[in-house]
């Protein structure tokens, strides 16, 4: 696969990573005594594990800049050493503690059977595919949304950062802005870090390599949409009805 096609490809995977719920959680439609759900699915499926998940990818890759890169990222993750000094696991806690939520519920997680799917396809992708997918789906596809394409792309509209005082968690349910503190450490790792993440891809991952990065680029997609479905029912969400012109298109 050439370089371009590779790229283009990857670009068009992280472009559908949308889900029809995802308004909804902006827009504060979920009850308050159901949010719990999301966010332990969150950290149940990789949230604790990331850095772990990270960890993997490093220890398979002998490709010294992407190594040093996955060493960098990884040490953030697991100690905040480069931010606020905490892990990052530690400080997505501080989301529910903040909305009075029982933490005891995070240490013993029950995944939903499409959250366990999903994360024993992220087991298999960092520990048995190699460095190359493994590095992919943690730092491209976990961490990446469809505003990707305008970090490599000046022509398109990069992640859009509204104040923290506009966060859906603190306008609808009354979060502290303090503990919003991983959001401040992503936005701050945020100019650079994803094109870094798509740096160490596109340069390092060779031809051979190319169509198995993106066959598991897609089937995280597939098993990640499936998976936020399951969460969105268990918020109490349900899916838009499209209109019958649009269904009939």
């Amino acid at each position: 696969m050439l370089l371009n096609s590779f790229k283009d490809a990857l670009l068009d995977v992280m472009d559908r990573k949308s889900h029809w719920a995802w308004p909804m959680f902006n827009e504060g439609q979920v009850s308050k005594n159901l949010l719990h759900h999301h966010l332990e699915q969150e950290y149940g499926v990789y949230v604790h594990d990331f850095a772990w998940m990270l960890g993997r990818a490093y220890a398979q890759c002998a490709v010294p800049d992407a190594r040093a890169q996955l060493a960098q990222k990884l040490f953030e993750e697991e100690t905040g050493g480069l931010s606020m000094g905490v892990p990052h696991a530690q400080l997505f806690l501080r989301v529910p503690e903040g909305l009075g939520m029982d933490l005891d519920r995070f240490d013993r997680v029950r995944l939903l059977p499409q959250a366990e799917s999903f994360r024993e396809l992220l087991d298999l992708f960092t520990l048995d595919r190699g460095w190359e997918v493994a590095t992919a789906i943690t730092t491209l596809f976990l961490e990446g949304t469809p505003h990707d394409r305008g970090e490599l792309d000046p022509a398109h509209p990069t992640r859009p950062q509204p104040s923290l005082s506009d966060h859906p968690l603190h306008q609808h349910y009354g979060l502290p802005l303090e503990c919003l503190a991983l959001t401040r450490v992503h936005r701050q790792e945020e100019q650079g870090n994803r094109a870094n993440a798509w740096r160490v891809i596109l340069d390092h991952v060779g031809p051979l390599k190319r169509r198995a990065v993106l066959n598991a680029m897609e089937e995280a997609l597939d098993a990640w949409l499936i998976y936020r479905d399951a969460v969105a029912e268990a918020c109490g969400l349900t899916r838009p009805v499209m209109s019958a012109r649009l269904a009939s298109a």
